[in-house]
């Protein structure tokens, strides 16, 4: 017992030997709040899961994209607008209309003209919605390659490489593409998922040349020009969710009136382009021996760092009382 007693580094003084100060208690009440505080924030930080973010190139080869929209427009009704999508693979969801019609590629100029679509409903539908209009949500499934999908006005078909709008039953119509992105996004959410188009509301903008300067514009495209970045996330489970962040620039190019000869198609655009490059980000938590090693850091440092603080006032006290002291008897 005796040997062990002689490697015991922490020598015992006795209690008849301490003595307490006014100044020491304060350090120690400080020193006891400092050791809460940052032991508290070190328990957060260990709590909470760290995410890691790494750049990796790309691989994955014929994959899909799913496209989540919500998109409101407030001024255009639901039968005048059609959804489509296309990719530079030559791939194209498209409105579908008057199937015979499009196999020839011919052109609808009027169609109360055209026996077989006098009686569809169509024309009658445009005239009724007008100054309704339209809520669309949904999701699409397209080629992980470049491509757009479009809101725009009239029915659309392909004829050879153009692809067309059947613009007529609009000459008299004023096209407002005013509209809101409730949500838009490029595969499944994720915690933190920020998606930049989420919430914008888009008024057509007013005219700052002409002869009527201040007055909206007739009509127009809304561009918007998104870089699609892939990207995987992992959870601290070890769950991967397969998903895309993407980035948007946006543009607005006005347009005449269908019946003034407008070339511009006049609608809202998302024109989409896939990066090289995806990004991995996994949730990681510390270590409990890596948590434990800072709280012993923190607990040891303010302490010995406590200690040198009341040495040193302790010894300034001693002096002052000393050279009071000697003031006095002097």
């Amino acid at each position: 017992m005796s040997s062990l007693s002689a490697l015991d580094a922490f020598p015992k003084v006795n209690e008849d030997f301490f003595k307490k100060t006014m100044s020491g208690g304060v350090i120690t009440l400080v020193a006891s709040f400092l050791m809460a505080l940052l032991f508290f924030s070190e328990l957060r930080l260990y709590l909470a899961p760290q995410t890691t973010h790494e750049l990796v190139v790309d691989t994955s080869r014929g994959a899909h994209i799913d496209i989540n929209f919500d998109v409101t427009f407030p001024k255009m009704p639901c039968s005048w607008l059609s959804l489509d999508a296309m990719d530079i693979s030559g791939e194209m969801h498209l409105d579908v209309v008057r199937e015979a019609y499009q196999a020839k590629g011919w052109v609808l100029n009027n169609v109360q003209n055209i026996e077989q679509c006098k009686d569809d409903g169509y024309l009658q539908m445009i005239n009724e919605q007008q100054g309704e209009g339209c809520h669309m949500w949904g999701h699409l499934s397209v080629n992980k390659v470049a491509g757009n999908f479009h809101f725009a006005a009239g029915h659309s078909y392909q004829s050879g490489s153009m692809h067309i709008h059947d613009m007529a039953p609009f000459n008299d119509k004023v096209l407002d593409f005013t509209h809101k992105v409730h949500s838009l996004s490029f595969g499944q959410p994720y915690p933190g998922m920020k998606n930049p188009l989420d919430g914008v509301m888009q008024l057509v903008p007013q005219k700052a040349t002409g002869s009527h300067p201040g007055q909206k514009a007739p009509t127009g495209m809304f561009q918007y020009f998104l870089k699609v970045v892939p990207t995987d996330y992992i959870d601290k489970a070890g769950i991967r969710t397969n998903t895309n962040q993407f980035s948007v620039t946006e543009n607005f190019r006005e347009s005449a009136e269908p019946a003034a000869g407008g070339r511009s198609l006049p609608g809202v655009f998302f024109f989409y382009d896939l990066s090289p490059i995806k990004v991995h980000i996994q949730e990681q938590r510390a270590s409990f021996l890596h948590f434990l090693t800072n709280v012993c850091a923190i607990v040891g440092g303010i302490f010995a760092v406590s200690g040198l603080i009341d040495g040193t006032v302790y010894q300034a006290e001693q002096v002052i009382r000393k050279k009071i002291e000697l003031g006095k008897h002097s």
